[in-house]
Protein backbone atom coordinates (compact mmCIF):
# COMPACT_ATOMS: atom_id res chain seq x y z
CA UNK A 1 0.00 0.00 0.00
CA UNK A 2 2.97 2.34 0.16
CA UNK A 3 4.21 1.93 -3.36
CA UNK A 4 7.66 0.52 -2.62
CA UNK A 5 6.52 -3.73 -3.20
CA UNK A 6 6.78 -4.15 0.62
CA UNK A 7 10.79 -2.78 0.65
CA UNK A 8 10.38 -0.09 3.22
CA UNK A 9 10.55 -0.24 6.70
CA UNK A 10 11.91 -2.55 9.08
CA UNK A 11 11.24 -6.14 8.47
CA UNK A 12 12.76 -7.42 12.10
CA UNK A 13 9.49 -7.12 13.73
CA UNK A 14 9.30 -8.75 17.25
CA UNK A 15 5.66 -9.15 17.68
CA UNK A 16 3.72 -11.75 18.68
CA UNK A 17 -0.32 -11.88 17.94
CA UNK A 18 -1.02 -14.25 20.46
CA UNK A 19 -2.41 -17.24 18.30
CA UNK A 20 -4.51 -15.44 15.57
CA UNK A 21 -3.01 -12.97 12.57
CA UNK A 22 -5.04 -9.44 12.44
CA UNK A 23 -8.72 -8.79 13.82
CA UNK A 24 -10.49 -11.93 15.90
CA UNK A 25 -13.84 -12.26 17.42
CA UNK A 26 -11.86 -14.86 19.53
CA UNK A 27 -12.82 -13.22 23.34
CA UNK A 28 -9.46 -14.80 24.86
CA UNK A 29 -7.26 -13.66 22.29
CA UNK A 30 -8.65 -10.03 22.30
CA UNK A 31 -8.46 -10.50 26.67
CA UNK A 32 -4.79 -11.44 26.66
CA UNK A 33 -4.26 -8.25 23.88
CA UNK A 34 -5.82 -6.07 25.78
CA UNK A 35 -3.55 -7.25 28.88
CA UNK A 36 -0.29 -7.24 26.65
CA UNK A 37 -0.95 -3.65 26.16
CA UNK A 38 -1.63 -2.76 29.66
CA UNK A 39 1.50 -4.43 30.74
CA UNK A 40 3.72 -2.75 27.65
CA UNK A 41 2.00 1.09 29.40
CA UNK A 42 2.72 0.07 32.75
CA UNK A 43 6.21 -1.53 32.47
CA UNK A 44 7.06 2.02 30.54
CA UNK A 45 5.44 4.46 33.10
CA UNK A 46 6.86 2.37 36.15
CA UNK A 47 10.40 2.32 34.26
CA UNK A 48 12.88 5.25 35.19
CA UNK A 49 13.90 7.81 33.26
CA UNK A 50 11.66 9.74 30.55
CA UNK A 51 8.98 7.26 29.15
CA UNK A 52 8.47 8.01 25.77
CA UNK A 53 4.81 7.20 24.33
CA UNK A 54 4.00 6.99 20.70
CA UNK A 55 0.82 9.05 20.41
CA UNK A 56 -2.04 6.89 20.15
CA UNK A 57 -0.97 3.79 22.14
CA UNK A 58 -3.22 5.12 24.60
CA UNK A 59 -6.16 4.68 22.84
CA UNK A 60 -5.21 1.19 21.30
CA UNK A 61 -4.66 2.90 18.07
CA UNK A 62 -3.59 0.77 15.20
CA UNK A 63 -1.83 0.87 11.56
CA UNK A 64 -2.74 -2.42 11.04
CA UNK A 65 0.01 -4.10 10.69
CA UNK A 66 1.84 -0.61 8.50
CA UNK A 67 5.20 0.17 10.10
CA UNK A 68 5.74 3.01 7.84
CA UNK A 69 2.59 4.61 7.38
CA UNK A 70 3.68 8.34 7.17
CA UNK A 71 2.71 8.79 3.41
CA UNK A 72 -0.80 7.14 3.56
CA UNK A 73 -3.19 10.02 4.42
CA UNK A 74 -6.26 8.04 5.20
CA UNK A 75 -7.89 5.84 7.75
CA UNK A 76 -4.48 3.88 8.21
CA UNK A 77 -2.69 6.71 9.46
CA UNK A 78 -5.05 9.02 10.76
CA UNK A 79 -6.37 9.16 14.25
CA UNK A 80 -10.03 8.10 15.75
CA UNK A 81 -11.13 10.06 18.45
CA UNK A 82 -14.67 8.71 18.37
CA UNK A 83 -13.69 6.34 21.64
CA UNK A 84 -15.64 2.75 22.30
CA UNK A 85 -15.83 1.51 26.02
CA UNK A 86 -12.38 -0.57 25.49
CA UNK A 87 -10.58 2.32 24.36
CA UNK A 88 -12.43 4.76 26.99
CA UNK A 89 -10.65 1.68 29.22
CA UNK A 90 -7.02 1.94 28.17
CA UNK A 91 -6.85 5.79 28.29
CA UNK A 92 -8.39 5.63 31.68
CA UNK A 93 -6.10 3.03 32.56
CA UNK A 94 -3.06 4.91 31.37
CA UNK A 95 -4.46 8.54 32.93
CA UNK A 96 -4.18 6.23 35.97
CA UNK A 97 -0.44 5.30 35.38
CA UNK A 98 0.54 8.56 33.97
CA UNK A 99 -0.76 9.97 38.14
CA UNK A 100 0.97 6.93 39.72
CA UNK A 101 4.44 7.82 38.09
CA UNK A 102 3.51 11.76 38.62
CA UNK A 103 2.34 11.61 42.19
CA UNK A 104 5.71 9.19 43.49
CA UNK A 105 8.90 10.63 42.39
CA UNK A 106 10.25 6.47 43.46
CA UNK A 107 9.42 6.37 39.91
CA UNK A 108 11.22 8.81 38.38
CA UNK A 109 14.67 9.68 40.26
CA UNK A 110 17.15 11.60 38.62
CA UNK A 111 19.83 9.65 39.46
CA UNK A 112 20.70 5.77 38.69
CA UNK A 113 19.57 3.02 40.90
CA UNK A 114 22.71 1.55 42.99
CA UNK A 115 20.96 -0.84 45.07
CA UNK A 116 23.07 0.39 48.18
CA UNK A 117 21.36 2.30 51.54
CA UNK A 118 22.53 5.46 52.11
CA UNK A 119 19.98 6.86 54.36
CA UNK A 120 19.00 3.08 56.35
CA UNK A 121 19.17 -0.44 56.26
CA UNK A 122 17.27 -1.20 52.56
CA UNK A 123 18.79 -0.49 49.67
CA UNK A 124 17.08 2.36 46.79
CA UNK A 125 16.53 -0.87 44.92
CA UNK A 126 16.52 -4.95 45.66
CA UNK A 127 15.55 -7.47 42.73
CA UNK A 128 13.51 -10.52 43.74
CA UNK A 129 12.67 -14.06 42.78
CA UNK A 130 8.94 -15.54 42.91
CA UNK A 131 9.76 -17.11 46.25
CA UNK A 132 10.74 -13.28 47.92
CA UNK A 133 14.41 -14.23 48.13
CA UNK A 134 16.93 -12.01 46.39
CA UNK A 135 17.80 -12.66 42.45
CA UNK A 136 21.23 -14.23 42.39
CA UNK A 137 23.74 -13.53 39.59
CA UNK A 138 22.39 -17.05 37.99
CA UNK A 139 18.56 -16.37 38.55
CA UNK A 140 19.39 -13.41 36.02
CA UNK A 141 20.76 -15.80 33.55
CA UNK A 142 18.24 -18.89 33.53
CA UNK A 143 16.98 -19.18 30.53
CA UNK A 144 13.15 -19.47 30.54
CA UNK A 145 12.52 -17.04 33.78
CA UNK A 146 9.13 -15.57 33.48
CA UNK A 147 9.02 -13.85 36.76
CA UNK A 148 10.60 -11.12 38.46
CA UNK A 149 9.98 -8.65 41.54
CA UNK A 150 11.55 -5.20 42.50
CA UNK A 151 11.08 -3.89 45.81
CA UNK A 152 12.05 -0.03 45.24
CA UNK A 153 12.85 2.23 48.55
CA UNK A 154 10.78 5.86 48.75
CA UNK A 155 13.31 6.57 51.63
CA UNK A 156 16.49 6.40 49.24
CA UNK A 157 16.08 8.64 46.88
CA UNK A 158 19.13 11.12 46.78
CA UNK A 159 17.29 14.14 45.18
CA UNK A 160 16.15 17.29 46.57
CA UNK A 161 13.04 19.84 46.40
CA UNK A 162 13.99 22.82 44.94
CA UNK A 163 14.27 24.65 48.54
CA UNK A 164 16.87 21.83 49.67
CA UNK A 165 14.86 19.63 51.36
CA UNK A 166 14.93 15.67 50.88
CA UNK A 167 12.83 14.01 48.72
CA UNK A 168 11.19 11.06 50.79
CA UNK A 169 8.20 8.65 48.94
CA UNK A 170 6.18 5.69 49.73
CA UNK A 171 8.22 2.09 48.91
CA UNK A 172 6.75 -0.27 46.27
CA UNK A 173 6.82 -3.57 45.18
CA UNK A 174 6.24 -4.65 41.28
CA UNK A 175 5.33 -7.94 40.65
CA UNK A 176 6.22 -9.31 36.99
CA UNK A 177 4.68 -12.77 35.71
CA UNK A 178 5.44 -13.30 31.76
CA UNK A 179 4.03 -17.21 32.25
CA UNK A 180 0.79 -17.88 30.74
CA UNK A 181 -0.56 -19.19 34.23
CA UNK A 182 -0.83 -17.48 37.29
CA UNK A 183 2.09 -17.93 39.78
CA UNK A 184 2.44 -17.38 43.61
CA UNK A 185 4.58 -14.39 44.47
CA UNK A 186 5.97 -15.04 48.19
CA UNK A 187 6.44 -11.00 50.01
CA UNK A 188 10.07 -9.89 51.02
CA UNK A 189 11.47 -10.73 54.51
CA UNK A 190 9.01 -8.59 57.27
CA UNK A 191 12.34 -5.74 57.23
CA UNK A 192 10.82 -4.62 53.32
CA UNK A 193 6.68 -4.37 54.80
CA UNK A 194 4.83 -5.81 57.16
CA UNK A 195 1.64 -4.91 55.16
CA UNK A 196 0.94 -4.09 51.58
CA UNK A 197 -1.82 -2.33 49.82
CA UNK A 198 -2.86 -3.41 45.69
CA UNK A 199 -2.23 -0.01 44.08
CA UNK A 200 -2.78 -1.25 40.21
CA UNK A 201 -3.05 -4.74 38.56
CA UNK A 202 -3.15 -4.99 34.70
CA UNK A 203 -5.09 -8.19 34.58
CA UNK A 204 -8.03 -6.19 36.67
CA UNK A 205 -7.44 -2.40 35.21
CA UNK A 206 -10.74 -0.97 36.83
CA UNK A 207 -8.99 -2.46 40.42
CA UNK A 208 -9.78 0.19 43.42
CA UNK A 209 -7.52 0.23 46.09
CA UNK A 210 -9.17 -2.20 48.01
CA UNK A 211 -7.03 -4.89 48.83
CA UNK A 212 -4.47 -5.46 52.02
CA UNK A 213 -1.72 -7.88 51.80
CA UNK A 214 -0.44 -8.93 54.93
CA UNK A 215 3.03 -11.05 55.20
CA UNK A 216 2.69 -13.77 53.04
CA UNK A 217 1.75 -14.05 49.38
CA UNK A 218 -0.23 -13.11 46.05
CA UNK A 219 -1.34 -14.85 43.06
CA UNK A 220 -0.38 -12.92 40.17
CA UNK A 221 -2.39 -13.64 37.12
CA UNK A 222 -0.60 -15.14 34.22
CA UNK A 223 0.79 -12.52 31.30
CA UNK A 224 0.33 -9.82 34.00
CA UNK A 225 2.00 -7.45 36.31
CA UNK A 226 0.99 -5.85 39.66
CA UNK A 227 1.66 -2.66 42.14
CA UNK A 228 1.94 -3.05 46.01
CA UNK A 229 2.85 -0.06 47.83
CA UNK A 230 3.86 -0.58 51.43
CA UNK A 231 1.21 1.21 54.08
Amino acid sequence: ANGEDNNDGESHNRSWNHGVEGPTDDPEVNALRERQQRNFLATLCLSQGVPMLSGGDELSRTQQGNNNAWCQDNELSWFDWELDERREQLLAFTRRLVALRRNHPVFHRSHFLTGTAQNGSLPDAWWLRADGLRMTRRDWEREGAATLGVFLNGSEIPDRTPGGEAVVDDSFLVLFNAHDAPVTFRLPAQRFGRVWELELSTADPQAERRQVVARGEIVVEGRSLVVLRRL
